[in-house]
């Protein structure tokens, strides 16, 4: 694979592990209808989003006639026993949590063919569930319910009544439903996104300053070309002239031969060059086309930021002068102040002049 693909690859697997570090977050909430005949003749119907889908469930729906474990109600053990082991009609276990694990409760009933299996907490602990974790006990319905719902429910059916159970999907939840969540990615978004702008908004502003800035460098750049341009020199070329009789003499912007009557510029550096040829060059390049002169520093159109930079006085330089056998420190913005019994620094120049005679012979 190329080095173009690498990046890619990251970015899926990046993508990948986030959508799987998501969805451990994420837990649905199940919709549990009960209908059951009472003891007057009538149907009775509850709903609750009272259940929680195991993280190992799929997430659909189920439905089926109500059925306890005979003997032990948190059906543990090797096969216990349901009193049914047909799919037809369908059926849903119902167990109590403990004892032994959940894919082995949900194994044991899906092995004699419940369509769902229906786990209720244990006692004292009202109407709170938790997450199941199945993995060795997959592709059936599982979910959890309170231990409320659940001894209602088995009450029920101890006294004879069969009870109609319907499992549906209900809400999908996670930290980013939460309101509080929310408000933070709300607040983070509109920040990324002024964020954002303000920096379009910045950089935009920097080039269009820029681009300004340039465009007016460039027209007074012009301007001082064509002042320029106007100070050169302008004659027409006649019979007998230089130009007009020797065949390599040419113009190098048209790469023409000179002819009678040409009106040429003389620049700076004393090339020729043809008039209509020479002043569009001089407006955008303003130098000579074969050495390079500047017109504008050949005729003295100086940059007013040259001009600034060169009024400016220069800093102080301290040099050093010889006067006999004593070296001494002058300030070269004072020139004027040569008199050696004014200076504070003297150094004995005896040795170095010996050091010189030694060196000569």
């Amino acid at each position: 694979m190329g080095e173009k693909t690498q990046p890619r690859l990251l970015l899926l697997l990046f993508l990948s592990g986030l959508v799987h570090c998501s969805a451990t977050f994420v837990f649905w909430t199940a919709n549990v209808e009960i209908s059951f005949v009472n003891s007057y003749n009538e149907t009775e119907e509850k709903y609750c989003e009272c259940g929680l889908y195991g993280r190992n469930s799929p997430v659909r729906s189920a439905s089926g006639i109500v059925t306890l474990p005979v003997g032990d109600p948190k059906g543990c053990g090797p096969d216990p026993v349901y009193g049914r082991n047909t799919t037809s009609p369908p059926w849903i276990a119902l167990v109590k949590r403990g004892n032994c694990t959940f894919g082995e409760k949900i194994n044991a009933a899906k092995r004699l063919g419940a369509a769902a299996v229906v786990v209720y907490n244990v006692d004292g602990s009202g109407n709170s569930t938790t997450h199941m974790a199945h993995s060795d006990a997959g592709d059936i319905v599982a979910i959890m319910i309170g231990n409320t719902q659940g001894m209602e429910i088995v009450r029920l059916l101890k006294n004879g009544i069969d009870v109609q159970m319907i499992i549906s999907e209900g809400m999908a939840h996670g930290p980013w439903m939460d309101t509080y969540w929310l408000y933070f990615l709300s607040i983070a978004f509109f920040i990324v996104t002024a964020a954002s702008i303000a920096y379009f908004v910045f950089i935009s502003a920097n080039r269009l300053y820029n681009m300004s800035r340039s465009k007016r460098n460039e027209n007074r750049l012009k301007s001082e070309a064509k002042k320029a341009i106007k100070r050169l020199q302008v004659r027409t070329l006649n019979r007998g002239d230089e130009e007009t009789s020797s065949d390599s003499s040419m113009c190098a912007v048209c790469i023409e031969s000179y002819k009678v009557g040409d009106v040429v510029t003389v620049l700076t550096c004393d090339h020729i060059f043809h008039k209509t040829c020479i002043e569009p060059w001089l407006l955008e390049r303003r130098t000579c086309p074969m050495c390079k002169c500047d017109i504008l520093k050949a005729l003295g159109v100086e940059d007013d930021r040259k001009e600034s930079f060169s009024a400016e006085s220069p800093p102080d330089v301290t040099v050093i002068t010889v006067t006999g056998d004593t070296l001494y420190e002058v300030p070269l913005t004072d020139p004027g102040s040569l008199d050696p019994e004014r200076q504070q620094h003297r150094y004995d120049n005896r040795a170095f002049e010996e050091d010189s005679e030694a060196a000569r012979g």
